[in-house]
Formats: structure tokens, C-alpha cells, sequence
């Protein structure tokens, strides 16, 4: 399958003048000295497959696949929220080191889809695991989780905190709309966790990239049940409390900022392509990891996806592929990994050295 053709400088948005652009100042940053002890993820048991989802709604399994490289996703059963998910991960993320939970001082969970608007899922998992910890939601939707990880490690990195757990989840099927092949299919639940600690220097971020762009927030949003549109039943007619995407646009922009954000902090870190160990990217759609790696020349065996089994799990897709592919044993020692989470409008890049 061809690359799409598109232009790296700017996207056109709905066919207007106005375009979204990444900025000038390139804004790359670097944290060293922090690490990551122990990881953890959580899926749903419930599968439900693209014949499952044309049994319930005459979706086409194969338009799904060819579309997006899913093949199934997770949902969470009737009775679990976020906060359940999250605390699974949790768990997992502890027990992966023997870390002593008491230690914990620290939990920054990234989501959109909370359990409610207040307390915070932060909270409800603090309370869940039984810790005497600061705790805080991030809110920046499939970049969630890199947001609430650099946030995490400005803690750690500054002595504010010894021990962070870190973790995003999300329970998308909640807010989708089953009237909406284009959007519906594309989307699954799951949570993944990580435990940050002091490091040496020669460990860390060593070269990130933050940025945003809300001039283009009609693209994907959840108009309703918000200060602007508070939720009501003219609203809930018209499936306003649900996801709303422009796949096109979205698909557009995703590539030209996932391919100039890592030529961007590759070269400020003084490295290239064949640097590179692992790119770990944000499981959106295989066309555009696709799409990217090929403009890149980044060969598939350096890449790790598991789209094809969960689908897009927002704040939840990198640290459900960071655990995944460590135990699988894909990092190499004294190598880089590059990690990338995108959404619409907010984008982060990180090169992590790890030991």
C-alpha cells in the first residue's frame, strides 16, 4: 500500500485557509536522572471482535481491518469504571519490582473518560490501593499518558517526590457512538502503569517534545456534558454526549507530526534513524504507523505494535505497549527508545535511555 502523499509543512483543515501547524520554536527538552522501576497493564476480559461487531451493528469486519490493521479491542464488563482498570495496572506495576507500596508518595493518572467529574480517578485509585499519596488527574486524551509522565518526573527529578506512579486508562467504549462505523470500531478500553524513581544522569528523558494546537478542537471533541453544553435530552437526541471525529484531518496531521516531531528530536539529540532500538508510537490506526515508518525508513522489526489486539486505548496505548513489549524482552540495553502519543491537538515526544 502506497504512503499517502501529504504536506509536511501544514495541514488543511475542512478545505479552509486556516491550518494547523506545529510551532516554530521547536521546544525540545531534555530530563535526566529519573527511571522507570516497574510496569504494569490491564485489559478487559470481555474481546470483542470485528464479526462481533457486525453481528450487533453491520459494521464490515473487513472494512475495519483494511481501514485500521484491528482485527478486535477490549471492553470493559458492566461493572468496571476507569478507576478499576487503572487499579489492576496498578498492582501489576507494583508487583513487577517488589516496590513496597507504602512508598509511593505520588499517583498522576492520565484519562478523558474519569469515572465521574469529581474526585478525581487519581483519587478513587489512591484510595483503592490504600496510599498516603498526593494524587491528580491529567486530562489530554490520547496523549495523556506522556503528559502525566513528564509531570510525574518533574516530581521525581526534583526530590518533590521519591516514588510516582504513573498511569493511563481509559474506558472508551462509554463514550462511543454505535451509530458511527467510522469512529466506533477504532476504539477500546485498557490501562497501563509505570513506577518512576530517581536515576543516574545517564538515564531519563533525553530529549521530549510538548506541543498543542486547539484551533482545531471541532475536529475531535465530545461536545456535550461540559460547562458549555451542559448534558440534556435535546442533546442526548441529537448523540451529542458522544465522540465526534473528522478521521480525515486527523489522519493527515498525525503523520506529518509523528514524522517531523521524531526527525525533530532526533536531531537535537544528535541522533538518526538507525539509532533508534524501538519506536513504541501511539496504536491509532496501522496506516498511519505505516505511513510514518516508511517516510522515516524505520524498518518494522525496530517498531512494536499490538493495534490489531486492542485498538486505539488512548491515554492507555503507551504504557499497555511499553509493559507488552518489555516482557517480551524488545529493549535493548544501552540503547534509545522512542516513544510517541498523539492526539488531534496535543502531541509528546520522548527519547528515554534506559539501563
Amino acid at each position: 500500500m502506497a504512503s499517502p502523499s501529504i504536506n509536511r509543512k501544514s495541514t488543511r483543515i475542512d478545505g479552509a485557509s486556516r491550518r494547523l501547524t506545529a510551532p516554530s520554536d521547536k521546544r525540545i527538552r531534555a530530563l535526566p536522572g529519573i527511571q522507570i522501576v516497574g510496569m504494569g497493564s490491564y485489559l478487559p476480559e470481555q474481546i470483542v471482535s470485528n464479526e462481533q461487531l457486525n453481528q450487533d451493528y453491520g459494521f464490515d469486519p473487513d472494512w475495519i481491518f483494511q481501514r485500521t490493521g484491528i482485527r478486535e479491542r477490549r471492553y470493559a464488563l458492566p461493572e468496571q469504571a476507569t478507576s478499576d482498570l487503572c487499579f489492576h495496572a496498578a498492582q501489576r506495576a507494583i508487583s513487577d519490582n517488589d516496590v513496597p507500596a507504602e512508598d509511593i508518595d505520588l499517583v498522576v493518572v492520565a484519562t478523558f473518560t474519569p469515572d465521574m467529574a469529581f474526585p478525581s480517578t487519581a483519587c478513587l485509585v489512591q484510595s483503592k490501593l490504600g496510599l498516603n499519596a498526593a494524587a491528580m488527574d491529567i486530562q489530554a486524551a490520547c496523549s495523556g499518558f506522556m503528559y502525566a509522565m513528564i509531570t510525574a518526573a518533574q516530581y521525581v527529578a526534583t526530590g518533590c517526590s521519591n516514588l510516582a506512579l504513573v498511569i493511563g486508562g481509559d474506558c472508551n467504549s462509554r463514550i462511543l457512538n454505535p451509530k458511527d462505523q467510522g469512529t466506533f470500531p477504532l476504539f477500546g478500553d485498557g490501562a497501563g502503569a509505570v513506577l518512576i524513581s530517581r536515576g543516574s544522569k545517564q538515564q531519563g528523558l533525553m530529549a521530549y517534545q510538548l506541543g498543542s494546537d486547539g484551533s482545531g478542537a471541532h475536529l475531535l471533541q465530545k461536545p456535550a456534558g461540559g460547562s458549555r453544553l451542559p448534558i440534556s435530552n435535546e442533546l442526548i437526541a441529537q448523540d451529542m454526549q458522544y465522540l465526534q471525529m473528522d478521521g480525515r484531518a486527523v489522519f493527515k496531521w498525525a503523520i506529518r507530526i509523528l514524522t517531523d516531531s521524531i526527525e525533530e528530536v532526533l536531531a537535537a539529540h544528535g541522533k538518526d534513524v538507525d539509532d533508534i532500538s524501538l519506536m513504541i508510537a501511539h496504536q491509532a490506526n496501522i496506516r498511519i504507523l505505516k505511513a510514518a515508518t516508511d517516510v522515516l525508513t524505520i524498518p518494522a522489526n525496530r517498531t512494536f505494535n499490538n493495534l490489531d489486539r486492542y485498538g486505539n486505548t488512548s491515554s492507555a496505548s503507551i504504557p499497555i505497549a511499553l509493559d507488552e513489549a518489555y516482557r517480551e524482552n524488545r529493549f535493548k540495553q544501552e540503547k534509545i527508545s522512542y516513544n510517541l502519543s498523539i492526539n488531534k491537538f496535543l502531541y509528546f515526544l520522548i527519547s528515554f535511555k534506559y539501563d
